[in-house]
């Protein structure tokens, strides 16, 4: 195929994996919500003007903001599209096989720059936290990147779990991972077994990311957190492929 038709089929796709989510009121309203209507109710509400309380939830519900995109949107998608036998019709179309993944990947990310975009705006403009510029952009840029490794990850659990009981089964990954995390409480005030296995969640060293871009104290080094989050999306995104060859 020509260059120009191959670039064409990822834009389509793009295209219509975006559309698809605008018209699922289901899926973009909780997404969009969840996050900053917390935001707004525990770091400007009920900070009662305390700057660094809202400057930490800003960078824990940002967090917990990019996760749903993708473990939602990869994981509970293509668990029911493969039900419905939708992954094997897209299998038999003259397009790029990474066109499916590189669509889905794009709606995520920009899934997680509105919603950055919100918790920043609700940060700048109504609890009148002092970021400077380049935390702005730090944080921004952090959680449009973080949400890849929650991509592969929703991309995993769409390969190992059935179409029907997938939201609820990712509810349980989400939500449980979110609050072992330190995203909804400090960590230093939650039991210590809880801070003790805190890292083997890929939001906590996310979380550590965004608080560091905000200015907040963090545990550990920027570039360790990093490449803890690179080696599991790789690792899950070998996985899924895996099975993806093997069962479809």
């Amino acid at each position: 195929m020509p260059r120009a038709r191959i670039v064409n089929a990822y834009l389509q796709e793009t295209r219509s994996e975006i559309l698809r989510y605008l018209r699922s009121p289901g899926f973009v309203l909780p997404t969009l919500l969840f996050p900053t209507v917390f935001y707004l109710m525990f770091g400007v509400l009920l900070g009662h003007g305390n700057g660094q309380q809202a400057r930490y939830m800003l960078a824990a519900y940002s967090t917990f903001g990019v996760m749903a995109p993708g473990l939602f949107g990869f994981g509970v998608s293509l668990a029911l599209e493969r039900d419905g036998g939708l992954l094997t019709l897209k299998r038999a179309l003259p397009m790029p096989p990474a066109a499916y993944l590189i669509g889905k990947l794009t709606m995520a990310m920009l899934v997680a720059a509105v919603i950055a975009s919100l918790l920043l705006c609700l940060a700048l403009f109504v609890a009148h936290v002092p970021l400077t510029a380049i935390q702005v952009v730090r944080l921004f840029a952090l959680e449009v990147a973080g949400v890849v490794p929650f991509c592969a990850l929703g991309l995993l659990l769409g390969t190992l779990i059935k179409g029907q009981g997938a939201p609820g089964l990712v509810n349980m990954i989400y939500l449980p991972m979110a609050f072992m995390s330190g995203l909804w409480f400090p960590l230093s005030v939650m039991p210590k077994f809880l801070q003790q296995i805190a890292g083997l969640w890929p939001s906590y060293h996310l979380n550590q990311l965004a608080l560091s871009a905000v200015g907040m104290p963090h545990a550990g080094s920027g570039a360790a957190h990093g490449m803890v989050l690179c080696a599991f999306a790789v690792a899950c995104l070998w996985l899924a492929v895996r099975r993806l060859r093997r069962n479809g």
